[in-house]
């Protein structure tokens, strides 16, 4: 452990072979299992993880991580949050009040907010979990083993049966049964001898 601009909060426990590098603050009653790994930046508070974690520069609050999971660089994991085993949370990824079982991966700049993901779910780029209609906070199920596409919007409430494929791009606002093949998207037309930069020239010369 280095010694530079690090805290440690006299409740919080740390366990063997933990590497703490610098500015990395441990606060509250967390727990850090052995062979854990906090990089630079990382803020956790009130927070388990479990052995073998890493976690890159983000912050953590109030939520419990289990074994050799992946945090960041950049994430933010907000209060509520259960995570289970080798859990991928990347890049500018938010988590809040979900649950991630094991094997789950979301990879960079998505957010899941109150949603219950099964085993083995991949969340591509640019996923969101809507999940406020204006008055209350609704709550999405997604099943074990489903892919969801870059750019997709998951509206709650729904639920998302085991062995779902949501193509790129789609907004699902229906319940899917289990193996369904989901696309929710304009089809692409492209517009022949159309030129924008041709035609706005043309339009500034008038």
């Amino acid at each position: 452990m280095k010694n530079k601009n690090i805290v440690i909060d006299k409740n919080s426990v740390i366990g063997k072979n933990v590497l703490i590098e610098d500015n990395v603050q441990i606060l509250g009653e967390s727990f850090v299992g052995d062979n854990c790994i906090l990089r630079s930046g990382t803020r956790i508070e009130d927070t388990v993880l479990g052995k073998g974690c890493e976690v890159e520069n983000s912050k953590i609050v109030a939520s419990n991580f289990g074994k050799n999971c992946h945090i960041g660089p950049f994430a933010n994991v907000r209060a509520g949050c259960i995570v289970g085993d080798n859990v991928k949370v990347g890049a500018f990824v938010e988590l809040k009040n979900a649950t991630i079982s094991n094997g789950c991966k979301m990879a960079h700049l998505s957010y899941v907010g109150d949603a219950d993901l099964g085993e083995n779910v991949n969340v591509g780029c640019g996923v969101v979990f809507a999940n406020y209609d204006g008055v209350n906070k609704q709550r999405s199920k997604i099943g074990n083993n489903v892919f969801i596409g870059c750019n997709c919007n998951i509206v709650a409430p729904v639920k998302i049966e085991d062995n779902t494929y949501i193509c790129a791009g789609t907004t699902v606002t229906k319940d899917t049964k289990q193996g369904d093949f989901v696309i929710g998207r304009v089809r692409q037309e492209n517009k022949e001898n159309y030129f924008y930069l041709e035609k706005l020239l043309k339009n500034k010369e008038k």
